[in-house]
């Protein structure tokens, strides 16, 4: 089972770590413990390096990066690129492109590209926090790259007017300074929160015991396995670029966070 290091601290960028196994052919590794978030919900998986340091007379890394992460099962998969510096046939990744099981190594995220997606899955969960509370619209999918993303909601029409002043109250969210707390919960307590699951269809399967839940105190409160930052302010001026009719009552709303 690979420990979550994510799922208690989105902020974790830097973590050690031992492959507990290795699939060659495939180039991918799994890990004890990771902060590489896997993907899903919408966020895309985080991208960044695994680092071993060789034992020598002259100590050397050897850099993979990280170049696509899954979860299958209890384990998550780290799909690998060939060495960093490390032509075909060349030093040690002529006898070992990848590393082996048992292998103790350094993990990094992609940092910028981590906390782009951080704000931006905060910046969702404000649009969809104030489109429920004001307009009462359930969420019906959802999709996000670093800082841009969409929302769609059972709005039966939506209006320019109504999507400035959206805006409008997003932008007051992110300015209050709200904190986002993250809980892990038993499931029978979680789902005694009402209007936990504010998607259309719980995708929540039932094998789950635990239930993560997000909060944006005093705005919203979901269940959720993505990663946030832990104050509204963080997020940064959101502003919505476009919307579109996806059916007769399924409206998209799209959003981007200014760079900071």
């Amino acid at each position: 089972m690979t420990e979550l290091l994510y799922q208690t601290d989105s902020y974790r960028c830097e973590f050690n770590a031992t492959i507990v196994a290795a699939d060659a052919q495939a180039g991918r590794v799994a890990l004890d413990r990771t902060a590489f978030y896997p993907g899903g919900g919408g966020q895309p998986c985080d991208v960044g390096t695994l680092i071993q340091t060789v034992d020598g007379p002259e100590p050397r890394p050897i850099t993979w990066p990280v170049i696509q992460v899954k979860k299958e099962g209890d384990l998550i998969w780290h799909h690998l690129s060939p060495p960093l510096g490390e032509g075909p046939g060349e030093g040690s990744a002529r006898l070992a492109p990848y590393p082996a099981e048992g292998t103790v190594v350094v993990g990094r995220l992609d940092w910028p590209r981590r906390y782009a997606l951080m704000r931006t899955h905060t910046a969702l969960h404000i649009l969809c926090g104030v489109v429920w509370r004001d307009y009462g619209a359930q969420v019906t999918g959802g999709n996000m790259d670093p800082l841009q993303g969409r929302m769609d909601f059972e709005f039966a029409t939506l209006r320019g007017e109504l999507v400035s002043e959206i805006e409008a109250k997003c932008n007051a969210e992110v300015a209050a300074g709200r904190e986002v707390r993250v809980r892990i919960l038993p499931r029978a307590e979680a789902f005694q929160i009402p209007d936990l699951i504010r998607t259309k269809i719980n995708l929540l399967p039932p094998e789950i015991t635990e239930v993560r839940t997000v909060e944006i105190v005093g705005l919203d409160l979901q269940a959720d396995g993505g990663t946030h930052v832990a104050n509204t302010r963080e997020v940064g001026r959101i502003r919505v670029t476009d919307y579109k009719s996806k059916g007769a009552i399924n409206k998209r709303i799209y959003i981007e966070v200014e760079n900071e």
